[in-house]
Formats: C-alpha cells, sequence, structure tokens
C-alpha cells in the first residue's frame, strides 16, 4: 500500500450538467489563434498551423465561481472557448477516428493576464505565467456527446455585464476538432480526462473588479462567473 508523506491533492473536476456526477480533469490543452479574426486582432497570420499551450488541472473553475482579480496584471482579459473533453486516450489518433475519443463539450473562458503575456512575446518566453496562474480555466458543465452530437457550426459569444463583447461561430475555426485533436495525438499520448481549449473568436477585452463574464455555446451551454 502506498503511503504518501503529504496528504495527496484533491482530484480536479468539471461538473457534468444536470447531473451530481464530475469530470475528473488531467490536463488541460489549448489551441493558441484558431480564429481568422482574433489572430489578425491579435496582429499575427492566420495561415500558421496549430499550436498548443498547456494549464494546470487544478486551475478549472466551475460555472458561478466568483473570482479574485489575479495578482501581478492590470490587464485581464476573456476568451469564450469550445471545451472538449476526452473520453477515451490514444496516440497517433487518426483524424477520420478523432471524434470518437471525445467524451462531451462544454463553454469555457480562457482566463489571460494579456500584460504578462504580450511581455513574454517581447522577451521569447514562455506564455506560462500569462496562461497558466490559479483559477485560470473557466468551464461550464460538461454535455455529453448523446446530447450535444458533435458541434461543428453554431453562434459562441461572450458577454460583459450583458453586452456582448465577443460573437462568432464555431465553423469560424481555422483548425476543426478532429485536426485539433489528430494534431495533439501525434506529439504526445491524449488520455481520459484531457481537457482541449479550441481557441477564441475576436473581441478579446480586459474585464474589471465587479463585472459578471457570461459565455454561451449554442447547442452546447454556458457559463459564467464573476471578478470579485
Amino acid at each position: 500500500m502506498t503511503r504518501f508523506v503529504i496528504p495527496p491533492p484533491a482530484t480536479p473536476s468539471v461538473a457534468v450538467a444536470d447531473t451530481p456526477d464530475r469530470f475528473p480533469v488531467r490536463r488541460i490543452f489549448c489551441v493558441g489563434r484558431n480564429y481568422a479574426a482574433h489572430v489578425r486582432e491579435m496582429g499575427n497570420d492566420e495561415r500558421e498551423p496549430p499550436f498548443f499551450f498547456t494549464k494546470p488541472a487544478d486551475s478549472v473553475v466551475d460555472d458561478g465561481a466568483i473570482l479574485d482579480y489575479p495578482p501581478e496584471t492590470q490587464n485581464l482579459h476573456h476568451e469564450a472557448e469550445l471545451v472538449v473533453a476526452i473520453g477515451t486516450g490514444g496516440r497517433e489518433i487518426a483524424e477520420a477516428d478523432a471524434l470518437s475519443h471525445v467524451w462531451g463539450y462544454a463553454a469555457g473562458n480562457d482566463l489571460t493576464r494579456r500584460d504578462l503575456q504580450a511581455a513574454a512575446k517581447k522577451a521569447g518566453r514562455p506564455w506560462d505565467w500569462a496562461k497558466g496562474f490559479d483559477r485560470s480555466a473557466v468551464c461550464g458543465p460538461l454535455r455529453p456527446v448523446a446530447a450535444t452530437g458533435h458541434p461543428a457550426s453554431g453562434r459562441i459569444l461572450c458577454r460583459v455585464n450583458g453586452e456582448t463583447r465577443q460573437e462568432g461561430d464555431l465553423a469560424e475555426m481555422i483548425w476543426s476538432v478532429p485536426e485539433i485533436i489528430a494534431s495533439l495525438a501525434r506529439s504526445i499520448e491524449l488520455q481520459p480526462g484531457d481537457l482541449v481549449f479550441t481557441g477564441t473568436p475576436a473581441g478579446v477585452g480586459p474585464l474589471e473588479r465587479g463585472d459578471t463574464c457570461e459565455v454561451e455555446i449554442a447547442g452546447v451551454g454556458g457559463v459564467t462567473v464573476k471578478i470579485a
């Protein structure tokens, strides 16, 4: 029997819609620059191949959370995203088989310390401190594929205090969910419990103390957080 020298941490998890069940989170992968309009607003070229960054599993946040404004930033940004939950792992997954590895989908918000990201880019350094900080991976209740199908189109939007900030369509993603999964699985072995944030449409912008931020995706659901 394994004896741990300190109590092991709790398993991070996200809610499953309309049930008391939870989905355990193993790793969180995020796709950078996956909507052409957002790529352009960030001053980049949309034709580059997909790339990824990660967030710690325990940065995941449930719907309805009240979040402290994070330290070391004066420019916290919202990023509305479709989240894919992996239910069956694999390596070298063919694009044609990729969707069979998906357990379900949710609405997410990839919170970003934009000023730290800009400084890291300028210095040629990793984005970890800008993206992987505490409580930075907001994820709404997951809905299984049986309830949602595999959404390849549908409105995605973000509201701050009731005002629409981001609005796009999942069909505008440069790299589709099957392409994203196949690309990831060429480099790493996906496992059950992995989450994939699939990129954000144009319109990202700042959140201030006291703001309420809502993300909605047609046919998938939503997620709301408030900045304390």
